[in-house]
């Protein structure tokens, strides 16, 4: 009988080997993007018939173009201009889950000044107006984030400059050094600079942006249209990773070995330059919650699109519910 079991359990595994899609997942190497490395690491696209290949970038931008391009399948990231401008196509991308949110029961982003910012008065979002906010590039997640948050701290938004860096390490020394005031980004990111000294907290981003859908899952149009079910696959294996990520990270609960399980996932892809016991420890800290089932948070998707055009960045004519789909099944509709 146990021997029947294992040939089975062979043959299953097998068959999936075979009747396997081979795609290729984005990734920024931030604890934020976990789900996919649990995804990825723990078997779970593997049992939606999906081979994943993890591709690593530095920005959102770059992301967004290679999935425009067919170069990579699915990424997880920030709405930015370069990605609603792709959108505004009609044949490149769609949005079709959330991932990363602003949550009032666990720690967000976090609104830093550098020292010398700080020295020299700015110490509240308020005293934004005419200062240097960094951002990765222009029409960036940070450009949107910069722009809300002075508008809605009652800074003159439109002063505020939009200072580009060639990805996060370029900015976290920048902001260090005094060649930029301001930055909002991710908790652990942000303790680190402030255990340092590096930088002073002069805010918390969800005290401006409540319910912030801080990145989303998207793929291209063609995948969306010819290959609902994989898209579905890809969907139910991610928020099945995200309860895994939630559980652990956010919620420091499980048994010993999920937690281990998880955190090996991790730095395969993050702080894999650490040995696991350090990695450990930065892993495990001041985690955003990802949204659960990967449920798109419609109201704020729209709300960030309409901020764009209002600002110019992408047509004025862009559709932002055309762009969005619940799910696989809707989106082939």
């Amino acid at each position: 009988m146990k021997t029947g079991k294992m040939l089975a359990l062979a043959a299953a595994l097998l068959s999936v080997q075979v009747w396997a899609e081979a795609i290729k997942v984005g990734y920024i190497s931030l604890p934020a993007h976990g789900a996919n490395f649990i995804a990825k690491e723990r078997g779970y696209f593997a049992e939606q018939g999906l081979e994943a290949e993890m591709v690593r970038f530095q920005s959102a931008q770059q992301m967004a173009v290679a999935i425009a391009s067919g170069d990579v399948d699915y990424g997880i990231t920030s709405i930015t201009g370069g990605l609603l401008n792709l959108a505004a196509r009609g044949d490149a991308v769609r949005i079709f889950g959330g991932s990363l949110m602003e949550d009032p029961s666990v720690e967000g982003q976090v609104i830093l000044a550098s020292n010398q910012a700080y020295e020299e008065g700015l110490q509240s979002p308020k005293d934004l107006a005419g200062k240097r906010w960094a951002v990765t590039t222009a029409g960036s997640s940070f450009s949107y984030m910069g722009g809300q948050i002075a508008a809605a701290a009652g800074a003159d938004a439109k002063s505020l400059k939009m200072i580009p860096f060639n990805g996060i390490p370029t900015i976290t020394a920048a902001l260090s050094t005094g060649q930029v005031d301001a930055w909002s980004i991710q908790p652990a990111i942000a303790q680190r600079l402030i255990d340092k000294g590096e930088a002073k907290v002069i805010g918390k981003v969800a005290d401006y942006l409540p319910d912030y859908q801080v990145t989303v899952l998207f793929t291209s149009t063609k995948n969306v249209q010819e290959k609902p079910n994989q898209v579905k696959g890809f969907k139910t294996a991610y928020a099945r990773a995200i309860a895994d990520y939630n559980k652990v990270l956010v919620e420091h609960q499980g048994e010993a070995a999920e937690i281990d399980a998880v955190v090996a996932a991790v730095h395969k892809y993050v702080h894999s330059d650490e040995p696991l016991e350090k990695a450990r420890e930065l892993i495990l800290q001041n985690n955003m919650k990802l949204s659960e089932g990967a449920a798109l948070n419609r109201t704020d998707a729209l709300k960030q699109i309409e901020w764009f055009k209002a600002e110019g960045s992408v047509p004025a004519n862009l559709k932002g519910e055309k762009i969005l789909t619940s799910d696989a099944h809707e989106a082939a509709q």
